[in-house]
């Protein structure tokens, strides 16, 4: 493997011309959409005359339209991909705002036709289904076609599907969208080195890291007041999204606001119980750790902000370059692919990290559909925090180089399996930082780094999905008020975090408001397949700390399978585990907070 050549002190942009060059004006993104568009209402026009049953003249012409959605699906997620980047390195980019609008509507359009497949697909008998997934092109994304069967079958007729979801286009997304331009439009004044400065929320929640107590406590509450002046639109959001969900759900006859993310998380409720079941019992030893934390900080009160206070000192500056080079390295040890990989990333550009205002708070990683690339977005700060979710993201990125060649359809895993590879990596990077430690302080810091992502699954992640259900509960009958709202939110945080919040005003009451998971319309519940995922990642590590190099062949089949399999299927498949029963999670729980010993003697407890 060759050294990355990012090896500057300032972080890089991306290139993102090599995909449409112009921006938010670029003429070739504005024919690429325009064409796409085109394709939409011609395969609307040939599956006009497809209806019917299937028969031997017929089934030719419905797995070639079948594999032109697919084609169309794939150009659609690249189109949204570029508009999410524009409006990713720029909240101000109004065009590309508008873009993100448009290609919300190319997907629905695209969605329509997807139902005129459920309804079709649907209606065949098994006979004939089965010689259907036989024809060429087909085996290869059976288990999507047939998993979009089974759903289908869950829903209402074709008609009141597709209406709902023209309707949601200009109702229910827009929604999203709106939050979207509402948070990206809030600046808050500070004070830092010496000036007084207007800085994004991004830029802001950077500070809820700070060593500084006053720090932290000055950016929650810049935060808070920032989200107070915007709490009643946010809850009309809120509600008008929620309500949205609840209608469709009654009309399709669905019993539970749970049932879609399940569906959509390929996994079985037995397995969402069992899971949180074990973080209840295993995981109070969490407070261990924050008890220790607040004896090492000199702090008697846990508040919000001091989820991400920092524990002792990692003295060593990275630059992006260094940063990366730890990355490549350390993945490179374990699966020379993954290292060779991470510097392709790395030297073509593919990561957006420059430190300035204006861009979109948080970090993320797309692929890059028909280039068979990936886009990673974050900001980079010179720390470790910042080295660790380059890590993370650039495993999302392998997730999809090994799933490059697969066709698109066969591509689609569920955000249970998501987080799969991106916390293997922060795990290796972690442990490998560990061993280098030559201090207490930074021995220390590494713990911190550990537990504080236990922290944020177990606690910040469970408040999140508590906060959810009691919300849907009380949305069937009727509009949640904003003050109800923040009671919820409080009641949650106060559950989840096992009591260790501060009552007096340790609580986040608008955290419902500022966090952008809650108005995610694509994807419900954008909560608890987080901790699915670390917890699942920690089961796959253990295999991977026990059997070395030897296991990077079996980690990348269990990747391959992701796109294919549902989650409890690639556990049983890959790891040998029944994710419905307590013996996994119980030991993944167990794995996690086994540091808390070592940290609580550091800490001198």
């Amino acid at each position: 493997m060759t050294a990355s050549n990012q090896t500057g002190k300032q972080a890089p942009t991306w290139d993102i011309d090599s995909i449409f060059p112009g921006g938010s004006e670029s003429k070739d993104y504005a024919a690429f959409c325009a064409q796409i568009e085109a394709d939409l209402a011609a395969a609307q026009s040939r599956v006009s005359g497809l209806h019917g049953v299937l028969s031997e003249t017929r089934r030719p012409a419905w797995a070639a339209w079948i594999l032109e959605l697919q084609g169309i699906s794939e150009r659609i997620h690249l189109a949204a991909m570029f508009a999410l980047c524009l409006v990713s390195q720029n909240v101000d980019d109004a065009k590309g705002t508008a873009w993100v609008s448009r290609t919300t509507e190319l997907k629905s359009k695209s969605d329509i036709l997807k139902a005129s497949l459920e309804s079709f697909a649907k209606d065949q008998s098994d006979a004939e289904w089965d010689r259907l997934m036989k024809s060429e092109g087909m085996p290869a994304i059976r288990f999507y076609l047939d998993e979009m069967r089974r759903i289908a079958r869950l829903k209402m007729p074709e008609a009141q599907e597709k209406l709902a979801l023209e309707l949601a286009v200009n109702g229910y997304h827009a929604w999203n969208i709106l939050y979207e331009k509402m948070a990206g439009d809030i600046r808050v004044d500070v004070e830092m080195d010496g000036q007084k400065k207007r800085i994004s929320l991004g830029q802001n929640s950077a500070r809820l890291s700070s060593p500084d107590r006053a720090v932290r406590r000055d950016a929650f509450q810049k935060m808070e007041e920032a989200w107070e002046s915007r709490a009643e639109l946010a809850a009309m959001t809120l509600n008008a999204q929620g309500g949205f969900r609840l209608s469709l759900y009654r009309n399709r006859k669905w019993d539970s606001p749970l049932d879609e993310p399940l569906i959509i998380c390929r996994m079985k409720r037995e397995t969402l119980d069992a899971m949180w079941h074990a973080i209840d019992t295993g995981g109070r030893r969490i407070a261990d750790y924050v008890n220790a934390k607040k004896h090492l900080l000199g702090i008697n009160r846990f508040c919000w902000y001091d989820q991400e206070a920092p524990a002792g000192k990692i003295e060593k500056s990275f630059t992006f370059g260094e940063a990366g080079d730890f990355v490549a390295e350390h993945l490179g040890s374990f699966s020379r692919e993954m290292g060779d990989f991470i510097r392709t990333a790395l030297d073509k550009r593919w990561v957006e990290a420059e430190n300035r205002p204006g861009k979109r708070a948080g970090a993320w990683c797309s692929r890059v559909p028909i280039r068979k690339e990936a886009r990673v977005f974050m900001t980079f700060s010179e720390n470790y925090d910042s080295l660790s979710t380059l890590a993370h993201e650039l495993g999302h990125a392998y997730h999809g180089f090994v799933l490059r060649d697969e066709p698109a359809f066969a591509q689609r895993y569920p955000m249970t399996l998501a987080e799969t590879a991106s916390i293997f990596n922060e795990l290796r990077v972690t442990d490998a930082a560990l061993g280098a430690a030559q201090t207490r302080e930074e021995k220390l810091a590494l713990l911190d780094q550990k537990l504080q992502a236990a922290l944020i699954f177990f606690c910040n992640i469970r408040t999140r999905f508590l906060f959810d259900c009691r919300f849907y509960a009380e949305r069937k009958d009727g509009i949640v008020g904003r003050e109800r709202l923040d009671a919820l939110m409080s009641e949650a945080q106060n559950e989840a975090f096992f009591g260790l919040l501060d009552p007096a005003d340790g609580y986040h009451p608008l955290f419902w408001a500022s966090k952008l998971h809650f108005f995610i319309t694509d994807t419900p519940f954008y909560n608890f397949p987080y901790t699915f995922g670390f917890l699942f990642a920690k089961g796959v590590y253990d295999r991977a700390l026990k059997e070395g190099p030897a296991f990077a062949k079996h980690y990348r089949a269990l990747l391959a399978d992701t796109g294919r399999m549902t989650t409890d299927d690639v556990a049983l498949k890959h790891l040998g585990a029944d994710l419905t029963k307590s013996e996994f999670w119980d030991a993944a729980v167990a794995r996690t907070v086994a540091d808390v010993d070592e940290f609580v003697a550091l800490c001198g407890g």
